[in-house]
């Protein structure tokens, strides 16, 4: 995978849902993949924070990668 998920190239694949400079969370509309594992993934979140909690709901997967400022978190249906 790539050292580091530019959403700036898929951000027409997906759809920006909150963004407050520390944390940004996009729903992926067009199959982008997931940094992590390849598959599509459902819920892109980034964050910058060194932590970050999250409620992902039932029957659902997440993937993490983490890169040199950030965060990266898909979750996956």
């Amino acid at each position: 995978m790539a050292d580091r998920f530019d959403q700036h190239a898929a951000r027409h694949r997906m759809k920006l849902l909150r963004d407050d400079g520390d944390v940004t969370l996009y729903e992926n509309r067009e199959g982008v993949p997931c940094p992590a594992c390849g598959d599509a993934f459902d819920r892109l979140l980034l964050t910058e924070r060194g932590a970050h909690s999250f409620d992902v709901g039932e029957n659902a997967r997440f993937c993490v990668a983490r890169e040199e400022e950030r965060l990266v978190v898909c979750t996956h249906r």
